[in-house]
């Protein structure tokens, strides 16, 4: 398993940007995550947590079109990590924002593929 260490979230105004950032804790786990399929979700009290964005371990990116041109994922290859920078962020983008991992070069849809999760991050836009 893998440790994963969000940070980035906080309070801002609708139009406003923030950034998010996952790295992988251990640092046996660093090397290797690049190739891995990484991605970021979000959850709002009573939802669904939902599908933001994914790399997969071949760089191939998916975004959700509620994000489509607002957000922009990328790998830190220094931190072997994952940034992902929120523009235009409206008050609907309100919510806890996870990053997740799966151990295979390959993204699953659906959250429950995902094998380990960051703590969340919360991202207020009012």
């Amino acid at each position: 398993h893998v440790q994963l260490v969000e940070s980035g979230g906080g309070s801002v105004q609708a139009g406003g940007s923030l950034r998010l950032s996952c790295v992988a804790a251990e640092s046996n786990a660093k090397s290797s995550m690049i190739n891995y399929c990484m991605g970021w979700f979000r959850q709002s009290p009573g939802k669904e947590r939902e599908r933001v964005a994914t790399m997969d371990g071949y760089g191939g990116t998916y975004y959700a079109p509620f994000v489509q041109g607002r957000f922009t994922m990328t790998r830190d290859e220094d931190k072997k990590g994952l940034s992902l920078q929120m523009n235009s962020l409206k008050p609907g983008d309100t919510a806890m924002y996870y990053c997740a991992v799966r151990l295979n070069s390959g993204c699953p849809v659906l959250p429950k593929d995902f094998s380990d999760w960051g703590q969340g991050t919360q991202v207020t836009v009012s």
